[in-house]
Order: C-alpha cells, then structure tokens, then sequence
C-alpha cells in the first residue's frame, strides 16, 4: 500500500515499494513476449506476527485502521494469491479497501 498512498514516517519503505511496482510492470513487458506473466500482490493489512507486533499496545491505531477500512477486518493470508489467470504487469492490491479509505 506504500506505493499506492503516502504514509508518513516511512520514506525510505515507501521508495522502495514504489520501485518494486516499476520493476514488476518493465519485466512484464520484457518477458511478455517469451509467455512469462509478472504480477505482483500489494498486501495491506493482513493478520499477521507482523501486525500483531505493530498494533501491539496501541488500540487507537487498530481502531483507526479498521475504520478506514471498507470491508472493516483485517485481511488473513488465504485472502492472497487468488488473482486471475489472464493479467500481467499488474500490481493486485488485497486491502480490503483500505486505499480508499485513507
């Protein structure tokens, strides 16, 4: 979600998925041709250690997330990986709509 929206206090993360979403569309239209797909997922918040480690002790931030949040959960790891068989180039945000909701 990082290179969909801006977030404060994270630049250099930021950056770095923006530029992971550059890489996925060029191989996409490198290797298109050789009948290679590239494809990316953008997790948003997905239940995870991680998550749990960066909610710990702060309520407020879960509730602020959730609230922004269309489909008002978390997302768990099933919710990946059930893209379409037919797409290349794309970068598949699995958010819940979060990045509407900020």
């Amino acid at each position: 979600m990082a290179s969909f929206m801006g977030i404060p206090l994270i630049v250099a993360y930021s950056a770095a998925k923006s530029a992971y979403v550059g890489i996925v569309r060029s191989l996409a239209s490198e290797w298109g041709a050789h009948g290679v797909r590239v494809n990316a997922i953008a997790p948003g918040w997905i239940a995870s250690d991680m998550l749990d480690k960066a909610l710990s002790g702060d309520p407020a931030r879960k509730a602020k997330i959730l609230g922004r949040t269309p489909l008002a959960r978390f997302g768990e790891p099933d919710d990946i990986g059930w893209a379409a068989k037919f797409v290349t180039g794309v970068v598949l945000p699995v958010n819940g709509g979060a990045a509407q909701g900020f």
